[in-house]
C-alpha cells in the first residue's frame, strides 16, 4: 500500500482502526492491519474523519469586506445593496485572487468541497467566469460546486432568467434563487416554478435561497416542496437558510415538516450568518433566526450547516472553519445531547457530502482517501476545541498540516503543559 494511518479514532467512535490507502482510495479498515506500506502516520488515538463539506457559501464576495464601505447596520438589505454598489467595481482578476486565497483558507481547515452560490444579475457574467476559472484551478485538492444565483431576484431583476441559463450554458453546475426576495408572494412562488422546471427538463440539483427572513408568512418552502413532488426531483432539491420557520406558529410547521420530508428537500442552515442577520427589527425577546434544525432532522429530513459569508458585505468575521460553524450550531439549536451534537459534526461532513452528490465520498474501502487528522479524540471534542487539523489529506497525500494545539506553563506544581483535552493527547492510543 502506499500509506497506512495507524491508530485512528473514527468518528462513530471506533477506536485503534488502520486505514489502508492505495492509489487514491481507501482499501482497507480495520484493526492492526497487518501490512506493510510506503509511509506510515501514527495518528496516536486522535480522530480522523473525511473532510469537511461546506453546503452554502458566496465565494465571489469573499474577503471584501469593507469595499466599497463597511455594513452599517448589519442587515440583510444592507449586505444585498452594498454587493449592488460593489458589482460595478468587480474585475476578474480581483474576483480570482481573492477565491483561490479563501480556498487556500478552506484546505487548511480541512475543507474540500464547497458549493457556492454566485451572482447571475451582472449582465457581464465577471463572477462567473471568474468562479469557473478558480473551480478548474483548484480540482485536485478541492471540489467546487457552483450554483447560479439570482441575487436581485429571478422576475425583479431585468434579463435574470436569460443571465442564470446563460451561467449553466457556460458550466455552472446548480439551479439557485431567491423567491422571497421578489416584489410579491405570487411572484416569489412563480420564480420556484420557472426554476424547478428548468432543472427538471436538464437533469440538475436546485439549492434556493428560501425564506431568509423574519416574516412568518414567508412560506416559500412549501412551494419548494410542492414543485420538487410535482417534478420528480426528489433528492436533488435543497432549500438554504428556512429563517422564516423560526418564526412561524406551530400548527403550520406540524403540517409542514411531513411535506418537507416527504418530498426529499433538504435544509441547509448558517448558524453564523443567520443569528447575525436576523432579529434585526426586534427590540427584546430578539429572535436569533435559525431554522428549526432539531425538528427538521427528527421529521427525517436531511440537515447541513453552511458558512455562507466571510469578511463579505454581510459578515465582517469567519475564517473558513466549519467547526467554528458547527459549534455555532449547536449551542443556538441546543443540540446538547451526545446524539445532537454528533450530529452537528454530520452536518458538516456527511450530511453536505450527501446534498452535494459527492462521488467517493467516506470512511470505507472504495471511498477517496481524502481525510483530515484532528487534534481531538472523538467528533464531540473536535467541535469543542475547534480542534487543530494535524493533517489534511487528499486522495491519500497530505496537502496541508498544522501544529496540536498546546500551551506551555510556568506554575509552580502543576504540569509543564495543557492540551485541553478531556483526556490527555494519546489517550486513546492502543
Amino acid at each position: 500500500m502506499d500509506l497506512v494511518i495507524r491508530n485512528a479514532t473514527l468518528p462513530d467512535g471506533r477506536s485503534g482502526i488502520d486505514i489502508g490507502i492505495d492509489g487514491g482510495r481507501i482499501v482497507a479498515l480495520e484493526q492492526r492491519l497487518a501490512v506493510q506500506a510506503g509511509r506510515e502516520i501514527d495518528a496516536g488515538g486522535d480522530l480522523v474523519t473525511p473532510p469537511f463539506v461546506d453546503a452554502h457559501f458566496h465565494m465571489d464576495a469573499v474577503l471584501s469586506y469593507g469595499l466599497p464601505r463597511v455594513n452599517a447596520s448589519g442587515t440583510l438589505l444592507e449586505g444585498i445593496a452594498l454587493w449592488g454598489e460593489l458589482k460595478p467595481e468587480l474585475t476578474q482578476e480581483a474576483l480570482v485572487k481573492r477565491a483561490l486565497r479563501y480556498c487556500d483558507w478552506a484546505v487548511a481547515r480541512g475543507l474540500l468541497a464547497i458549493r457556492t452560490h454566485v451572482d447571475v444579475c451582472d449582465e457581464r457574467l465577471l463572477a462567473v467566469e471568474a468562479l469557473l476559472e478558480v473551480k478548474r484551478r483548484v480540482a485536485p485538492y478541492l471540489d467546487l460546486q457552483l450554483v447560479a444565483f439570482p441575487q436581485d431576484g429571478l422576475l425583479r431583476s431585468p434579463g435574470a432568467f436569460d443571465n442564470l441559463k446563460r451561467a449553466m450554458a457556460m458550466g455552472v453546475d446548480v439551479v439557485g434563487g431567491i423567491p422571497h426576495f421578489e416584489r410579491t408572494m405570487a411572484q416569489g412562488a412563480e420564480s420556484v416554478r420557472l426554476l424547478c422546471e428548468f432543472a427538471a427538463e436538464r437533469g440538475l440539483r436546485v439549492d434556493m435561497h428560501c425564506d431568509e427572513t423574519d416574516d412568518p408568512l414567508s412560506r416559500h418552502i412549501e412551494t419548494l416542496a410542492y414543485e420538487t413532488q410535482r417534478l420528480g426531483l426528489q433528492g436533488r432539491v435543497a432549500g438554504s437558510h428556512l429563517t422564516s420557520m423560526h418564526s412561524m406558529d406551530n400548527y403550520y410547521v406540524s403540517k409542514l415538516l411531513p411535506l418537507i420530508a416527504e418530498s426529499g428537500v433538504a435544509a441547509i442552515a448558517n448558524p453564523l450568518i443567520n443569528i447575525t442577520l436576523q432579529g434585526r427589527h426586534d427590540t427584546y425577546p430578539k429572535r436569533r433566526g435559525m431554522t428549526r434544525v432539531p425538528e427538521l432532522l427528527a421529521a427525517g429530513v436531511d440537515v447541513a450547516f453552511g458558512h455562507d459569508c466571510v469578511l463579505d458585505p454581510w459578515y465582517g468575521m469567519g475564517s473558513g472553519d466549519m467547526l467554528e460553524v458547527a459549534h455555532m450550531g449547536l449551542h443556538v439549536a441546543q443540540m446538547t445531547s451526545l446524539a445532537a451534537m454528533g450530529q452537528c459534526f454530520m452536518a458538516v461532513t456527511e450530511t453536505p457530502a450527501r446534498i452535494l452528490g459527492l462521488e467517493g465520498y467516506g470512511l470505507a474501502p472504495g471511498c477517496n482517501a481524502d481525510l483530515v487528522i484532528l487534534d481531538a479524540g472523538s467528533a464531540v471534542e473536535a467541535i469543542r476545541l475547534r480542534a487543530a487539523r494535524r493533517l489534511v489529506l487528499r486522495r491519500g497525500q497530505v496537502v496541508a498540516e498544522a501544529p496540536s494545539s498546546a500551551a506551555r506553563l510556568h506554575l509552580e506544581g502543576r504540569p509543564a503543559a495543557v492540551d485541553f483535552r478531556l483526556q490527555p493527547r494519546g489517550a486513546n492510543a492502543s
